[in-house]
């Protein structure tokens, strides 16, 4: 329909139709064409030009004496409207919801709320001053009972909690990151005490004891070159006192010398020392550590020989140490002298003194 027709007064129908016909006839196109109008939705451009059109539209009378819904349905559909709001999304911010809480309710929860933060603050006090040292509780004017052994027992297990999960997760399938050439770094000197001097390195042998066979079995560096497959690997050793470099190693296998030289069937443990360890006045100072047979296994785990394709230098532990990536340095003993395969969880140097005894990383 044209603009022009929009407001045209249909002709009237014939004024003395025939009854039956009459009634079964629909509204002439004409008739209808206001509700199509109406009901169109219009630009949004056009929209303010085309309400007032709408809102004046003439009421279009029905025939005299028909009956028509359509044109009854014209005069009730509203006028066509432009929603302002936001439009629904699922990532569309909701308003916050408005929650009323009676007053009295409020006030019983506050009350309540300051009475249990008042007991655990009291209770936080009291475990921490139970778990200071009596030096500390002393200068501060607090007088406490002597230490407990049950209170000893709580903080062992309490600094040694993250052994206990590391070594609860330890598994033989994994792996500590490998490195390229290109991203070795510098390797300190870090012996326990100070760096011995190179003259044992000839007379140097390896023991080893707890075997299947009951003997204990010595081994110069030259047994073990020649025995034993070689193994390359660039790993990371990260130290207890925070510092890590990447460095390339060589050497057997700690496996491949399990397997030639089998430990007894109810070793668990293996207990790795070095003799020529000195202390930081150059005295002797035996050094050994614990290690688990599983971690002994590891396939990362090797009795290295050399450093950067040289023979191992003294300074890092010549001319065998343990090299232990997914353990902390402090387990990684260099120039080692003997290895004893034991049942029972065997002593530690650093665990003796305080440090985990698990040390993984």
């Amino acid at each position: 329909m044209n603009a022009e027709d929009k407001h045209a007064v249909p002709a009237p129908a014939d004024p003395n139709p025939p009854q039956q016909e009459q009634e079964e006839k629909a509204p002439p196109t004409e008739e209808i064409a206001p509700v199509t109008a109406i009901n169109s939705k219009p630009e949004v451009a056009d929209l303010a030009d085309r309400q007032p059109e709408v809102a004046e539209a003439p009421v279009v009378q029905p025939p005299q004496g028909v009956e028509s819904k359509a044109v009854a349905a014209t005069a009730e559909v509203p006028a066509p409207t432009v929603s302002v709001g936001r439009s629904s999304s699922l990532f569309h911010e909701q308003e916050p919801e408005v929650v009323e809480v009676a007053p009295q309710i409020l006030r019983r929860r506050t009350r309540r709320d300051l009475l249990l933060f008042g007991v655990g603050a009291l209770a936080a006090l009291g475990g921490v001053g139970y778990l200071l040292p009596q030096e500390t509780l002393a200068r501060i004017g607090v007088r406490m009972g002597r230490n407990s052994p049950g209170k000893e027992r709580f903080l062992n297990r309490s600094l040694h909690f993250d052994d206990d999960v590391a070594e609860a997760l330890y598994s033989q399938n994994r792996r500590v990151p490998t490195y390229s050439k290109s991203q070795i770094t510098p390797l300190r000197n870090n012996y326990n005490g100070a760096t011995p001097d190179s003259g044992y390195v000839s007379a140097w042998q390896l023991t080893l004891d707890g075997l299947a066979s009951g003997l204990s079995v010595s081994l110069n560096i030259w047994d073990l070159l020649m025995r034993f497959s070689t193994f390359e690997q660039i790993t990371r050793l990260v130290c207890v006192e925070g510092w890590s470099a990447v460095a390339w190693w060589s050497g057997l296998r700690f496996d491949d010398l399990l397997h030639a030289y089998p430990p007894m069937s109810q070793a668990r443990w293996a207990r790795v020392e070095s003799s020529v360890n000195l202390d930081p006045y150059g005295r002797p100072d035996l050094y050994y550590v614990s290690l688990d047979m599983a971690t002994a296994r590891h396939p990362q785990t090797l009795l290295a020989t050399h450093l950067n394709g040289q023979p191992l230098p003294v300074e890092h532990g010549a001319p065998l140490r343990l090299l232990v990536p997914v353990k902390l340095g402090l387990k990684n003993v260099k120039a080692i002298t003997r290895i004893s395969y034991v049942a029972e969880e065997p002593a530690d140097y650093w665990a003796e003194r305080g440090y985990s005894r698990y040390d993984g990383i």
